[in-house]
């Protein structure tokens, strides 16, 4: 049996009650953060003319699109939703396969449930874990000791279009031709470049939207009979020969396949920023709690760490004063800056005005970055931090896991305040009342009979 026979066949026997526990906790702190960043990403740029557009399109009034209050065709619902939820790159990922899982497989979940009508809540729960733990499974595969990332490609939208398609397929009850089809399809579809970063371009955020759509259209193509690619990961021309130059692990793609879910390693973001930069902001902070450190009084920064905390740092001259917001949050002499200026980083950080701030932009200046090859990692990199006072003292701090990983998770009640933080930001601001009742909906996110009244309830 083929893996994607192996895949096809998990994805439409399993139930409910074989997820465990850990896993279903796991979506369900998903699906809040979700949407908490949804919301804050709602009124950030690239959204409003991503709506313009669907407004423009029309058609069939089927899903909701958060906080802008009306319905259209399911695919272009979870476009729009999809690059809300990562327009703010506060969204949650999983920190070995570098891929954000949420953006898509949730934003596709309440899309395709509400087109169908009454899905239940324990479906999208098991939908979310079967799709989230496909995508982390394939950029955990790919390159091993590397990423997809390193060869230019942006892994969240790459594997997005499948992790969709495989979500899309499930919830619409699609048998294993059905699904072979959707995942073939999806495939067809599969790109997204990594070169909006580098270019501080509002590209970036639009890649999971697009993941979305074009996994649920896959998925709708199949259900009317439209074939696709027999084989889209391990065939002569499928994803991993013809994307990753055949480096893969094929064992990685199944092992413990339906015993453990990937989704349980997902970490949650506290900073809305790329998590690649967050071990050197908790270092950051720290020693400005610890010393009390006052940022006039600083005469030098280094931050050190591997491969991927140094490239956060390149070009310098644009790290240090980023030309757009995409720079500042994927920058990390900027966001060590805002750590030790402010002692938090919020979403506040991160706006048009904000990155223009002489306070920030002053004391970026001052911070060097050092390559330290020792602290190269598989996913998520620890990162650490020296600063020199005036006076002469010296400080350092090193953080090998940061806060929101896997070894120091956010709790789901973390995640309701970062709800409730988010809820004000929105496009149109969510009443306290109406962030509780999403709060308490989607804790008991399996007894809901149709889980589509939650993305109604933020519409």
């Amino acid at each position: 049996m083929t893996v994607i026979n192996e895949f096809v066949k998990h994805f439409v026997k399993t139930r409910y009650d074989d997820i465990p526990a850990d896993a279903v906790a796991a979506v369900k702190k998903e699906v809040l953060d979700s949407l908490a960043t949804a919301l804050g990403g709602s009124s950030k740029a690239g959204v409003k003319e991503l709506v313009d557009m669907v407004n423009e399109f029309g058609g069939a009034k089927q899903s909701t699109v958060i906080a802008y209050g009306f319905k259209c065709p399911a695919p272009n619902a979870a476009q729009v939703n999809g690059t809300m939820i990562h327009a703010l790159d506060y969204d949650d990922g999983h920190q070995a396969a570098l891929v954000h899982i949420g953006c898509v497989a949730v934003s596709t979940a309440f899309a395709v449930a509400e087109r169908m009508g009454k899905v239940n809540g324990r479906e999208l729960i098991t939908a979310i874990a079967l799709g989230g733990d496909f995508t982390a499974r394939l950029g955990m595969a790919s390159k091993p000791g590397g990423s997809a990332m390193a060869s230019g490609w942006h892994p969240t939208t790459l594997f997005g279009y499948l992790g969709s398609a495989a979500v899309a397929g499930r919830i619409m009850g699609l048998d294993e031709e059905g699904m072979i089809n959707a995942l073939g399809l999806a495939y067809h579809q599969c790109g997204g470049a990594g070169t909006g970063v580098a270019d501080g371009a509002l590209a970036k955020r639009m890649g999971p939207g697009l993941a979305a759509k074009g996994g649920i259209t896959a998925a709708l193509m199949a259900e009317r009979g439209i074939t696709g690619e027999r084989d889209p990961l391990e065939g002569k021309t499928g994803l991993y020969n013809t994307y990753m130059g055949g480096d893969y692990n094929p064992k990685i793609l199944t092992a413990d396949l339906g015993k453990r879910f990937e989704v349980i390693d997902i970490g949650d973001k506290p900073y809305p920023c790329c998590g690649l930069t967050h071990a050197c902001i908790d270092a950051a902070l720290a020693l400005k709690s610890k010393h009390n450190i006052n940022a006039d009084d600083i005469k030098e920064i280094t931050v050190y760490g591997g491969d991927k905390v140094y490239q956060h740092a390149q070009p310098p001259e644009i790290k240090k004063a980023p030309r757009t917001i995409i720079d500042a949050q994927f920058s990390v002499p900027w966001v060590v800056a805002i750590a030790l200026a402010k002692g938090k980083v919020t979403v506040d950080d991160f706006t048009d005005e904000a990155i223009k701030r002489p306070e920030i932009l002053r004391l970026a200046q001052k911070i060097d970055t050092r390559l330290e090859p020792a602290m190269n990692r598989h996913g998520v990199e620890p990162g650490g931090v020296t600063i020199k006072m005036q006076d002469g003292r010296e400080y350092t701090e090193e953080v090998e896991n940061c806060l929101g990983s896997v070894q120091r998770p956010m709790s789901f009640e973390d995640v309701t305040i970062k709800f409730r933080e988010c809820a004000p930001c929105s496009i149109k601001p969510l009443s306290d009342a109406k962030a509780e009742k999403v709060i308490d909906m989607v804790g008991r996110l399996d007894k809901l009979n149709d889980a589509a009244d939650i993305i109604r309830l933020l519409g």
